[in-house]
């Protein structure tokens, strides 16, 4: 286990990815399932359920990294890397 990578910009954009990601999956099957036509879908409700679940996915990232100290993910499949490259000066900082 290494020291946790809650500090970085790469954690929190790996984490902000995998919200974002689950928020849409959530929104999609929520109106695969409940819906027969556009304007009969709960927006709110969707909206609600979608938020909750990247809410849940943000805290499963920040406990993966306390729990592995290598990023938002549990089993090390992602890991976010000690540095990161730098666009601007075209080098790894």
């Amino acid at each position: 286990m290494s020291t946790p990578t809650l500090a970085s910009k790469a954690f929190w954009a790996a984490a902000g990815e995998r919200a974002v990601k689950t928020f849409a999956q959530t929104a999609v099957s929520l109106l695969v399932v409940g819906a027969t036509g556009i304007l009969d879908v709960d927006w709110q409700a969707v909206g609600s359920a979608s938020a909750l679940a990247a809410l849940v996915s943000l805290l499963t990232s920040i406990g993966s990294d306390a729990a592995t100290g290598d990023g938002p993910s549990l089993t090390g499949a992602e890991v976010v890397p000690d540095k990161v490259w730098d666009w601007d000066n075209g080098d790894a900082r």
